[in-house]
């Protein structure tokens, strides 16, 4: 899942109108942001195989701290309570809350069955629509639109910088996701 975790922080403005959309598009995205960092420290491991499914590579062996749906509740409770001790604004306190458990729900329905539950439990989970890669195009693409709607319904930029900003980030977000569905995978991590 790419797009379909930015059409969540999208959306979520529909919820939380007074956030700024920049805490609302980390939030979804906050598993994928800390998951890397844990790579890199050795914490957590994965390792690239072609083929293993029709859509991506990757073979997630070991990301509970970043991925499983415990931790990411966790991650949400973080990063919701910090967002509130900022802001005061609970509305957006909760949809970033929302925003980071959405992590594991989308990934869930992508995924074959590696997403951990909690750290130390064997049990994994996953629909595997990246078996399709059709499906998972229609998918986070009907996603992708129904956020970036959500989005354009519920706010109005000020100038003409917001306007062209925010159709150029959704520009540049559906571009990158039409790259990476065509590229060839990477030899290794």
């Amino acid at each position: 899942m790419f797009i379909g975790h930015f059409a969540v922080g999208f959306a979520a403005k529909k919820v939380a109108p007074q956030a700024s959309l920049a805490p609302l598009l980390v939030a979804p995205l906050l598993a994928d942001i800390l998951w890397p960092i844990f790579v890199l420290l050795g914490v957590e491991r994965v390792r690239i195989v072609p083929g293993l499914m029709a859509f991506n590579p990757l073979d997630l062996e070991y990301y509970p701290w970043s991925h499983s749906l415990l931790m990411d509740c966790v991650w949400g409770l973080v990063f919701g309570g910090i967002y509130y001790g900022v802001t005061k604004y609970r509305a957006g306190a909760i949809a970033i809350f929302f925003g980071v458990v959405s992590h594991w729900v989308l990934d869930w329905v992508t995924h074959r069955p590696d997403m951990p539950l909690a750290p130390g439990l064997d049990t994994k989970l996953g629909l595997g629509l990246w078996n399709s890669v059709a499906g998972t195009a229609v998918v986070e693409s009907l996603l992708f639109v129904a956020g970036v709607w959500l989005y354009a319904r519920t706010t109005r930029a000020r100038d003409a910088i917001g306007r062209w900003g925010w159709w150029g980030l959704v520009t540049v977000l559906a571009v990158l996701y039409a790259v990476d569905a065509n590229a060839a995978p990477p030899p290794s991590v």
